[in-house]
């Protein structure tokens, strides 16, 4: 019998990003459902950026923050020379290297701004020309204390979130799975997910929210939902990573039925 055979799973993912854990999900027998809290669209026209932005040469690295912002910024990389790059976490590193880019600073351990910021190439970047490449609205936690270690940072953001817009049949379909307990987990791989999920809920789905266990990468995320009030269990993967998030629910339901 598979690990997570019959356990439902709601993937809040953005759309381009659902498919891959669906699939690990469907793999260890979870019936993987999605519904998309937020949307990412592409902002502005990459050359012009590349145009504004000027020769890329000119900076001693170049530190994208997603796999979002290699997915809408690796053309500003093209024709560069072994340009110098930092990923903020494996997904994001993964993602320069499908693309055909060597990363060369990554966090030892975490995935988040304060886990790069640890990293000994930028303990002292005073005097240095940092580029930044994320999305707009986005965490300003790297830029600012880039910028008081002295650094000369540059944004250049690619992609824009927006809240996912679900009508009253999806909502009501979700309500009535919730009910029925056809779902026993919910993914909330970053805080804007999370705000985003809850703000699009219904009373009703709000109520049922409690009821399931919500998965999350990191204790940031779990203090966010606390924040906003969800009282259910919530389980804690190591990392965002695919793999991570689905062993976490592996683990929980070993526990969970005493195996």
């Amino acid at each position: 019998m598979l690990p997570l055979q019959g356990v439902g799973v709601l993937v809040t993912r953005p759309e381009q990003q659902a498919m891959p854990l669906c699939r690990l999900l469907e793999a260890s027998g979870a019936i993987a459902l999605r519904l998309p809290a937020i949307e990412i669209k592409p902002l502005g026209d990459a050359h012009e950026l590349k145009t504004r932005l000027g020769a890329l040469e000119a900076f001693d690295l170049i530190i994208f923050t997603s796999a979002n912002a290699v997915r809408f910024g690796a053309p500003l990389l093209r024709l560069q020379r072994e340009p110098t790059l930092a990923a903020i976490g494996p997904a994001t590193a993964h993602a320069l290297e499908q693309a055909g880019y060597r990363v060369t600073v990554t966090p030892a351990g975490g995935f988040d701004s304060e886990s790069l910021l640890l990293h000994p190439q930028l303990a002292h970047p005073a005097g240095r020309r940092l580029l930044i490449v994320k999305g707009m609205n986005g965490r300003e936690l790297l830029q600012e204390e880039l910028i008081r270690r002295g650094a000369q940072v540059v944004i250049a953001g690619v992609y824009k979130r927006e809240r996912a817009v679900h009508d009253v049949a999806e909502l009501a379909a979700l309500e009535a799975k919730l009910v029925a307990g056809e779902i026993q987990v919910i993914t909330a791989t970053s805080a804007e997910i999370a705000a985003s999920l809850l703000a699009t809920a219904t009373p009703a789905v709000r109520r049922e929210f409690n009821r399931v266990h919500w998965l999350v990468p990191g204790a940031r995320v779990a203090a966010a939902l606390r924040e906003r009030g969800v009282t259910a269990p919530i389980l804690q993967a190591d990392t965002a990573e695919d793999q991570d998030l689905v062993a976490a629910i592996i683990r929980w339901r070993g526990c969970a039925s005493g195996a």
